[in-house]
């Protein structure tokens, strides 16, 4: 199947203990978590950190659709505590409306 590239950004908090705590968290995904993520269409997913900002890289099958996605964890309770524990480590990136999450980047070069 044909895949897609997403590249996101996302702030967390500027503090070095939830920083480490996000990781650790990270360390140890929820499986309810892994299987949405899998079940959504998406075939890799990487996040790298850089200080207190973090960019993912998010390769999808030809099935992904981010409305789907946000629908069906809209409707799953694991997700929605999982995402609701992440947002006390994270923060809105400047100059996005406050709660707005990962934003979704636009390539400007390939090689």
């Amino acid at each position: 199947m044909p895949t897609n590239r997403y590249c996101l950004l996302l702030d967390l908090q500027d503090n070095p203990q939830l920083i480490a705590e996000y990781e650790a968290y990270h360390k140890q995904v929820w499986p309810e978590i892994l299987d949405s993520i899998s079940m959504a269409g998406i075939t890799n997913m990487q996040i790298y950190r850089w200080q207190n900002r973090l960019f993912m890289i998010m390769d999808t099958d030809a099935t992904f659709s981010f409305d789907a996605k946000r629908a069906a964890d809209a409707e799953n309770p694991k997700v929605q505590e999982w995402e609701a524990m992440m947002w006390h480590y994270q923060q809105a990136l400047p100059g996005v409306a406050a709660g707005q999450k990962w934003q979704l980047m636009e390539k400007i070069f390939q090689l």
